[in-house]
């Protein structure tokens, strides 16, 4: 399983064109593929058994040329396993003007301590190589270099797309360098330049980064995240969910038989920005973000910085293998189980919204909410580690370990569990201290609640009538000053 994945864009020079050009490269430290899954990798049109593996990716044998080809012409794979090398390239400029489709395919054996071309079919390898240099800004030379970057076990697997796909003068893809040093730190992403947001029923914000921003995307990709993820080499801090919002309830259910959990809260992060939905996960990776349901379709700020999180992994397979997601990972297919799932999160969702939202009036200012807990991860074990309660997390340093402040634990420990639907007030909540009885911060609220909705009319009012005495001191302030200015 790979730890790491860098995804950054560099200028490599092409023989091809005579200049610079960018290059969208993916590395991973994995275990790597063989010649024969590399095979697979790039042959169009296999089919993989019905079943629902966990393990394996695709299906149809098309997701990887698609994608790949919708980013750029030309693509270079380079994997390495413990005992071999493979090299394959994928490329419209190869190809153009050819009748049949050739992808050229180089494999290495380890013999000893190095890696060779395999004997039995090395003519047939050199041929490959010689279009893979001629067609490609990898030579010998290059492709040594990028070899050199496997992880110190020697495997893993890249991948280099480049002629990237273009819209207007510019590219599709806009890419910013990450800055470090001094007092300032700036982190890199890839962004989609059109900077479109997805159309979703009863949503006005345009404030979606999500949809267009690759850093924004991956944070929260994963329901648990472990692996670590840098793009345009800085790291991807990634954001679980469920681990964020306050005010949690985890809603238990069954829809068509089968059980399902959702946890619900609200996210300081998502109501600035004036989002809300829900977070459908599959496999703990992420489908659909953002799902307005019950009757957040039909107001647009109803729910403002609401977010549940769901697992649908068991909800939609059939027990027949088969599996109600799209090809691309990009959605459910419309069907009845997703009919019903829509209907008991729309419900669970009014309910929460009625009970532990619209309920509570807070005065203006009254503070920023803190998630119920606080997490932080451990960059070598990749665990979740609690922050004790008035920990200030903006001290922590940029990369944390389980032996520093404030968990002063080791590696070994296992991730502490919360107790569904427990809320904790931390210090810095709502300006309450956290030495107060709950009983009597409960007391505070409602009354602050019931005082609030009293005197909202009045308050209005008054603030009104203090708004014109202002303006009006303000005119006649520069009443004065313009006769002044006349008279002298």
């Amino acid at each position: 399983m790979s730890c790491r994945l860098e995804i950054s864009i560099d200028m490599i020079f092409s023989r091809v064109v005579g200049r610079e050009i960018p290059m969208l490269c993916i590395i991973d430290d994995g275990c790597g593929m063989n010649h024969q899954e590399m095979l697979q990798m790039v042959s169009f049109g296999h089919k993989q058994p019905d079943a629902d593996d966990p393990n394996r990716i695709g299906r149809f044998g098309i997701g990887f040329k698609t994608g790949a080809m919708k980013l750029g012409k030309d693509a270079l794979v380079l994997t390495q396993t413990t005992n071999s090398r493979s090299i394959a390239f994928l490329s419209q400029t190869l190809n153009e003007g050819n009748d049949n489709l050739e992808i050229p395919i180089v494999s290495y054996y380890r013999y000893g301590q190095f890696m060779e071309l395999d004997k039995q079919n090395e003519t047939l390898f050199k041929h490959n190589l010689k279009a893979i240099k001629e067609f490609s800004p990898f030579d010998k030379y290059f492709i040594g270099q990028k070899v050199g970057l496997f992880s110190k076990d020697g495997t893993g697997t890249h991948i280099y797309i480049w002629n990237l796909d273009e819209w207007g003068p510019n590219y599709s893809l806009q890419w910013e360098s990450g800055i470090t040093g001094g007092s300032s730190f700036h982190q890199g992403d890839i962004l989609i330049r059109s900077r479109r947001v997805r159309a979703r029923p009863g949503q006005m914000t345009q404030m979606v980064p999500l949809d267009y921003s690759l850093r924004s995307y991956l944070e929260v990709i994963f329901l648990d995240p472990r692996i670590k993820i840098y793009v345009q080499g800085s790291q991807v801090k990634s954001r679980p969910l469920a681990r964020s919002l306050n005010r949690t309830v985890v809603e238990n259910g069954t829809i068509m038989g089968k059980l399902v959990q959702l946890t619900l809260g609200c996210n300081q992060l998502e109501w600035e920005e004036a989002n809300c939905g829900i977070f459908l996960y599959w496999h703990g990776r992420l489908i659909e973000a953002y799902k307005r349901v019950g009757s957040m379709m039909h107001n647009g700020d109803r729910g403002r910085g609401v977010i549940g999180v769901i697992d649908v992994t068991n909800l939609m397979a059939e027990d027949n293998g088969h599996v109600w997601v799209h090809n691309n990972k990009q959605g459910f297919q419309d069907c009845e189980v997703y009919a019903e799932l829509e209907k008991w999160l729309g419900e669970r969702s009014d309910k929460y919204l009625d009970e532990h939202v619209d309920k509570v009036e807070l005065k203006a200012g009254s503070g920023v909410y803190k998630p119920d807990n606080e997490w932080v991860q451990c960059d070598k074990c990749r665990k979740w580690r609690m922050l004790s309660h008035g920990f200030n997390s903006k001290t922590l340093p940029l990369q944390w370990f389980c032996y520093m402040k404030p968990f002063n634990g080791e590696c070994e420990v296992s991730e502490q569990e919360v107790e569904p639907g427990v809320i904790t007030i931390s210090s810095k909540r709502l300006g309450y201290s956290s030495t107060e009885d709950p009983e009597e911060i409960k007391c505070k609220l409602s009354r602050q609640a019931v005082g609030t909705s009293k005197n909202m009319g009045e308050n209005d009012s008054s603030h009104t009538m203090d708004d014109d005495q202002a303006k009006n001191s303000s005119a006649q302030t520069r009443k004065r000053l313009r006769r002044s200015c006349r008279k002298s």
